[in-house]
Parts: C-alpha cells; structure tokens; sequence
C-alpha cells in the first residue's frame, strides 16, 4: 500500500477528506473517521485568514478539532499575502492545528469576484508570494494547496501553479480535474492529474475528482500515478466510504452495503453529534436536513417521506419518522453513484482587468479578503 507522507505526518491509506463548506464541520469529520479507524486526513471547512485573525467568534468554532483528531488539519483562504502569513504564524504559534492545506480551488463567485479561491493561480506572482508568506510563517507545519486546472479552457494554470508550489516549499499538492468554469459538471479531467504528476515528481500530487467508490480511488491511482487521493461528494450520506477505502488499500475485508435501518443510526448519530457541537438541538437537526437526501439516495421511503424528513427540528421527530421506515431495505443498487452539485459550466466571476495580465498583482490587497468563514 502506497504511504503519503505529509511533512512529519505518514497518511495511510493515503486518502484525504477534501473540505467542503457546511460539511466537514468536526461532527462529520468524526463519523467518517470512525468509518477509517482513525487512518487517513480529515481537513477542516475553509477558514478564511482575515476572520481567523481577527478571531471571529464563528470561525474560532470552525477550528474546533476533537482531542483524538489527529493530525488537525485546517484550510486557509486567502489573497492577501500578508494576512495569509499572519494566519499561518498564528496557527503555528498558538498550536491550532498540525497541518495546513492553501485554497486555491473554490469556484464559487463570492471568493472568485474577490480573486480568490480558482481565480487567484492565474496572478502567478500573488500565488508566489502567499505560499512563500504561508511556509514562511507555518514554521515546522506542512503546508499543501489544494487548486483547479484553470480558470477555464483558455486559462489553464495548472502546471504553472505546481512548479510555483514545488519551488516555494509546499508539501503537496490536490488536484481537482476540472476548470472554475465547469464547476462540478462534466467528467473530471484525470490525464491532468497525471500530467501534474509528471511535471512536479518532487513533491506529494493527489487526485480530487469524480472518486464515487473504492474502487474509483485506486483506478485513479493506478491511471494517474498519484501519490494519494481527495474525497469530497463522494463522501456526502456516506461516511462509510473511509472504511471502505482503508479495505480496498489494505486488501482486507469488504465494501459497506448498510441495511436503511443502519443507514438511519448513522443519520440520527450524525444529527445528534451536530447539536452537540453546535450547543442546541435543534439547530444542530436543522442543520443536519440538507444530508437527508444524500443518505437516502436509492432507497424507497416516498417524496412526502422525504420532505418529512427535510423539515425535522428535533432528535425526536427525527428518530420517529426514521422508525416509520421500512428499515429491513437492503442497500440499493446503484446507490453509489453521484451526489451533491452537479451543475455544469458557468461564467466565473472575477475582478474588473484580472485575465488583463497573469503577472500584475495591482489592486489585489486586504481589502479582497472574506471576513467569514465555511465557504
């Protein structure tokens, strides 16, 4: 089995949960690592630097980690080189976590218009600078970068942006297949994987795209040559993956196919945990409905069921209509396909001049950063 070594921390299997805005919130994170046992990376919502900085009382929450997460892995977005240095010494310093993933990935308008997230690899220089400011700052702590082949078809910058992270000290690199316009429509591109593989041997490259199954992980792997894979939608109302993961890497064991009855435990227990985390019931279950579709992809309970089920505002009403259920349902055929947004391709939103010129960095300041984070 292949070990993905990030810094001081040997990741094995080599599978990494990719952040994902109003998901990988520490109640999830905690599911799915007990699916894995414990192996693997589980990285944090987006943290966006400003906020962090400033200790905003929200984001402060975001970097919770539970006493046997380890290693604590947290996503920073920035622009602002400065901000990002300071974010990066604060977690350092204040030993807020062990390792730090840069995004540069996020396609939607509200961090592009801002010239961050996917937008921000195409100001090669800006992208220079913040990963120099960040291992800079980071002090012992491995930094990584997660990012996008471009903006879109036309402005591709992806191995631009690998041979700037290599040189600059970044500890690896997550590669999601697809440009900021297409979003999460179409098919990830997995020869850009292999070509980014290619072109920074030096360094950790990991694929992110399209990896649904198991079995999809190590064909990427075995298509692309990467050092180690990036799971998000693939993930959403299947924590269980992980596990399945650690059995296809290890050659042990097989795949979880949950009865609606098991599946329905792992819903209430993630509801549950949210409340526990959140520090009120019920906006922890209000907060768990935007799951219920995902986990109940392919098994026959109804449309009123569903929504039923979408409008719960207590463990209770939870738990009851679960019980309504007929939960002896084997797991579905064909459930483990796509999940979560699927849109196809969009114009990106971008600031006023930014493709003018890949090099020039004017006008892009503190000014640009998100004062919230979770994406």
């Amino acid at each position: 089995m292949t070990l993905l070594q990030i810094g001081p921390h040997a990741v094995q299997p080599p599978v990494v949960l990719a952040p994902m805005a109003g998901i990988t919130n520490a109640p999830f994170r905690t599911l799915c690592r007990e699916f894995s046992g414990g192996k693997g990376l589980f990285v944090s919502e987006m943290i966006t630097t400003r906020a962090l900085v400033e200790r905003n009382e929200k984001t402060m929450q975001l970097i919770h980690f539970d006493e046997t997460e380890k290693p604590r892995s947290i996503q920073l977005y920035g622009v602002d080189p400065d901000t990002v240095g300071k974010a990066a010494r604060m977690i350092a310093e204040e030993d807020l976590a062990d390792h730090i993933d840069l995004n540069f990935g996020c396609p939607v308008p509200k961090v592009t218009r801002k010239g961050g997230g996917s937008a921000l690899p195409y100001k090669r220089n800006l992208l220079r600078s913040i990963l120099r400011e960040a291992v800079a700052n980071a002090g012992a702590l491995p930094v990584t970068m997660k990012m996008r082949k471009g903006i879109d078809d036309d402005h591709i910058t992806y191995l631009d942006a690998g041979r700037i992270a290599a040189e600059e000290g970044i500890t690896a690199i997550a590669l999601h297949g697809r440009t900021a316009a297409q979003h999460y429509g179409g098919t990830a591109d997995w020869d850009a994987i292999a070509r980014l593989k290619e072109h920074v041997p030096e360094i950790p490259v990991l694929g992110n795209g399209d990896i649904w199954s198991a079995d999809d992980a190590q064909r990427m792997m075995r298509e692309t040559g990467c050092d180690g894979v990036v799971v998000g939608r693939g993930c959403l109302g299947r924590p269980w993956l992980f596990g399945d993961l650690v059995a296809a890497f290890e050659g042990t064991g097989t795949y979880a196919q949950p009865t609606l009855k098991e599946v329905a435990a792992v819903m209430l227990r993630h509801a549950t945990l949210l409340g526990e985390w959140i520090g009120d019931e019920t906006r922890g279950v209000i907060d768990f409905r935007k799951h219920v579709a995902w986990y109940t992809k392919g098994f026959s309970i109804g449309s009123e069921m569903r929504r039923s089920l979408a409008v719960t505002s207590s463990l209770d009403e939870l738990d009851a209509l679960l019980s309504e259920l007929d939960l002896d349902q084997p797991w579905p055929v064909g459930a483990d396909g796509p999940r979560g947004r699927t849109s196809g391709r969009n114009r990106v939103v971008l600031p006023d001049g930014w493709l003018d010129d890949p090099y020039d960095c004017a006008g892009v300041d503190a000014d640009a950063e998100l004062d919230t984070s979770g994406g």
